[in-house]
């Protein structure tokens, strides 16, 4: 038993990019934000849509956004960003 404590899948990881988030969210979560009130920010969370790493590829428009994902890069860590386990 040479791989008893084999391990699949550890690294697997799926990646997403900034310039798509607004795709992944939808349609109504861009117009909630452009409508917010102050101090309000609508929360997407990648996570349940498959993805769990968010890259900073891409530029967000001026709007106020949380984002939840398991992990982020520098590059996209920049605004209101929420660890999930």
């Amino acid at each position: 038993m040479r791989h008893f404590h084999l391990l699949r899948n550890r690294t697997h990881c799926p990646t997403l990019n900034l310039e798509k988030l607004w795709h992944i969210a939808g349609e109504g979560v861009y117009e909630a934000a452009k409508s917010a009130k102050a101090g309000t920010a609508p929360v997407v969370d990648i996570t349940q849509h498959g993805y769990f790493k968010l890259m900073g590829k891409g530029e967000l428009p001026a709007v106020p956004v949380i984002v939840k994902a398991k992990f982020f890069t520098k590059q996209a860590d920049g605004g209101a960003c929420v660890l999930v386990a």
